[in-house]
């Protein structure tokens, strides 16, 4: 029988109240806290924070506060990473960023879903989808990644977008929900 965790990981419906989650949670946010707390200027504790933080840290990242996020350990990025002022990543499910990204302020990416149907979504059950997001690739201010969506290399996504399907490379979009505005 597969744990809540296990559950979670491979997209099934799971009990997110599950004690092994909730208490990932809670640490989650209290690493969170001690990041969005420490000293802009000490960016060696920054970085050393959010290698602990998240499953992989491929280089050089920095991500402005406050930052929030679910678990952390779902989220990988690459090399040369940044984020502005209060981004947040529910990373229910694996959230994989390429290199050279860069990711404006307010912007949401967003793995976790529940279900369409009342009773179901009522009885606290969830589910969740991978993001994936290519090299190369800017997602604009208050821009909005849902989940499943998979972004090909040098995306530009404009602020304000909502992302409700994947895109492949070379392209700008935007608009909600967002579509091709044009090729790079």
């Amino acid at each position: 029988m597969k744990t809540e965790l296990e559950k979670m990981i491979a997209g099934e419906m799971y009990d997110p109240a599950d004690a092994e989650l909730a208490s990932m949670r809670i640490n989650a946010r209290e690493q969170s806290a001690k990041y969005n707390n420490t000293a802009a200027t000490d960016n060696a504790k920054r970085t050393q924070l959010l290698k602990a933080l998240f499953g992989a840290v491929k280089g050089a990242i920095t991500i402005e506060p406050h930052f929030n996020c679910d678990y952390g350990s779902n989220i990988f990025v690459g090399d040369n990473f940044y984020a502005n002022f209060g981004c947040v990543i529910l990373d229910c499910a694996k959230v994989v960023i390429g290199d050279n990204c860069m990711i404006g302020p307010q912007v949401g990416i967003y793995t976790a879903s529940h279900p369409l149907d009342a009773t179901e979504r009522n009885s606290g059950l969830e589910f969740a989808k991978a993001i994936t997001i290519g090299d190369n690739c800017w997602i604009g201010g208050n821009a909005t990644i849902n989940p499943g969506v998979t972004l090909g290399d040098n995306v530009v996504v404009a602020s304000g977008a909502v992302v409700t399907k994947s895109f492949g490379d070379n392209v700008v979009i935007g608009g909600n929900p967002a579509k091709v505005i044009k090729q790079i």
